[in-house]
């Protein structure tokens, strides 16, 4: 059974490349973001998880903690590890899970039999502090993730889980919002003081209310 978006993330114990953890004793009240990979030592993952530890400010300061997952072993991760850090020039600050018996994997629907019957397909889930899924990205092996986007995405789930806005096409932390629907024209002054504008009955903007 594959997950969907706001089912709970299902719960692990696992042996990372900073010991022992439970996934959700792990998050506590953080949000996260899990990301799986082929397999250790594949050129496209290096820079994936070296851009992941250059941004370690940027998660941090969102709240949110990161792991990733390899069905390969703790001691071929600490191996690749090194090679990260030599090659994108920073320190790996998150623990890589090792799933070698795919317990994990198989649990997240990671693994796509037509793409491959052993590997990961690199699927990336963000989880809100409820444990549940928030948002689900599945790559092919040949194309790099777009972590600006990853960070863009996060900035709305959280936006978005504190006011009844959504964010539009394109939209970037510090730009307008949409009021959702559920809110009445004539109510949105007061639960909007920055103004608002009806390009539509339908479509109404308003300045980011947390900015």
């Amino acid at each position: 059974m594959s997950l969907r978006l706001g089912d709970k993330a299902p719960n692990f114990k696992a042996k990372t490349s900073e010991g022992e953890i439970d996934f959700y004793e792990y998050l506590g009240d953080s949000w996260g973001v899990l990301f799986s990979h082929p397999g250790d030592y594949t050129p496209v993952c290096t820079t994936e998880l070296g851009k992941t530890a250059a941004l370690k400010d940027e998660f941090t300061k969102r709240d949110v903690k990161v792991l990733a997952l390899s069905v390969d072993s703790v001691e071929s991760h600490h191996g690749w590890i090194q090679d990260i850090n030599e090659t994108q020039g920073v320190e790996v600050n998150f623990p890589i899970i090792a799933d070698e018996d795919r317990k994990i994997s198989e649990a997240y629907d990671m693994i796509h039999p037509n793409a491959s019957v052993n590997a990961t397909v690199r699927s990336l889930f963000i989880i809100g502090p409820d444990k549940a899924v928030k948002l689900i990205i599945t790559y092919p092996a040949s194309t790099g993730r777009n972590f600006q986007e990853i960070l863009r995405v996060i900035d709305s789930l959280q936006l978005t889980a504190n006011y009844s806005v959504a964010t539009p096409a394109d939209w970037k932390e510090g730009e307008d919002v949409v009021v959702v629907p559920a809110i009445k024209t004539e109510d949105i002054p007061a639960k909007f003081p920055k103004g608002f504008t009806a390009v539509k009955p339908y479509l109404r903007l308003t300045p980011q209310p947390n900015k």
